[in-house]
């Protein structure tokens, strides 16, 4: 959106029941803004719509992201029940699974996919001819810090969220050399206090504990829902390309940017101590077979190198912690 006001302009918010969603919906509201609120939860997501005055201007839609004709038949719903054509996508739902590559089931991946995934693309392509005529359109996906480093135990989260990247940002390009009226912009938020660690599913050949799993994430979840919301809104305001949420995902940023390649032997310790733990014992429990020597290139692999690599990405971090500033 090239203007700076809000004012009069539809905006639709996927994942609108809770956390960062029901967040937008309320920054968004109150600058006079016409919303669409959309969540599976129908309770969640009518509870957002009251908390923003409800009325005309601020609408409940009920439906599944991960179901293409569901979202394409809800977009001509929308513009109908509104008058206008979206200005403003914001394909936030999202859901988590925790499991290994060896253990995960395919209907919990697919499932991730569809909503995680999927469901970014449709939302994407059903506002896109709208967001087009309406002359000032912007297309928000929300990515994750994990598109931007892998974890273990999250290469479903990692694949959706890695695509949501590429795909985002393949768009951006489009849209500029094409000359369309539509900005694009991809979010990756770090710990945000949300309820997903509730939603997340959990292979208990992982041995997570969902309760656990949610008090892990409690403690490294640094950034509010409005916060996060509030960040959102001000990279749309300025068109960044990619808006960065939360003083962990600057320092993840910069980590990777820095060490490259070689976060992967840092990025469990920092990011994920819990699942961390669990994936070592795994991989150490089947040790390969013998292999010649390493070429000279070959990745560190003795605990002195490990220890090395966590020095420099707690030195990354700790410059981090300063003052991070937007990436652009």
């Amino acid at each position: 959106m090239k203007s700076k006001s809000f004012q009069g302009r539809l905006a639709v918010v996927t994942g609108a029941g809770s956390g960062i969603g029901r967040a937008l919906v309320l920054n968004l509201a109150r600058q006079g803004c016409k919303v669409a609120a959309c969540d599976i939860q129908s309770q969640a997501v009518k509870e957002t719509v009251g908390l923003a005055g409800g009325g005309r201007e601020v609408r409940a839609y009920i439906f599944d992201v991960a179901d293409r004709e569901a979202f394409f038949r809800h977009a001509e719903v929308i513009k109908s029940d509104f008058g206008q054509p979206a200005n403003l996508i914001i394909n936030n739902a999202g859901v988590g699974l925790g499991a290994s590559v060896r253990e995960m089931r395919w209907e919990d991946f697919e499932w991730l996919m569809g909503i995680n995934f999927w469901g970014v693309c449709y939302g994407t392509q059903a506002f896109l001819p709208q967001l087009i005529e309406s002359g000032d359109g912007h297309v928000v996906n929300v990515s994750s810090i994990y598109g931007m480093i892998s974890g273990p135990l999250t290469s479903a989260y990692n694949a959706a969220k890695f695509g949501v990247r590429g795909y985002t940002e393949s768009l951006r390009i489009e849209m500029r050399a094409e000359g369309l009226p539509v900005e694009v912009s991809c979010v990756h938020p770090g710990g945000i206090r949300t309820n997903i660690a509730k939603t997340s599913r959990l292979a208990t050949s992982a041995g997570l504990a969902q309760a656990d799993f949610s008090k892990w994430f409690e403690r490294i979840t640094l950034t509010s829902p409005d916060k996060a919301a509030a960040i959102i809104i001000d990279g749309i305001r300025h068109n960044r390309p990619r808006i960065l949420v939360g003083p962990d995902a600057h320092t993840i940023d910069l980590m990777q940017r820095t060490l490259g390649i070689r976060y992967q032997w840092v990025a469990g310790a920092l990011l994920n101590p819990l699942m961390y733990g669990k994936s070592r014992k795994v991989a150490t429990a089947a040790p390969p077979p013998a292999q010649a020597a390493p070429p000279v290139s070959a990745e560190p692999a003795t605990k002195a190198a490990r220890r090395r690599e966590v020095k420099a990405a707690k030195a990354v971090a700790g410059r981090a912690g300063a003052k991070p500033k937007s990436a652009a």
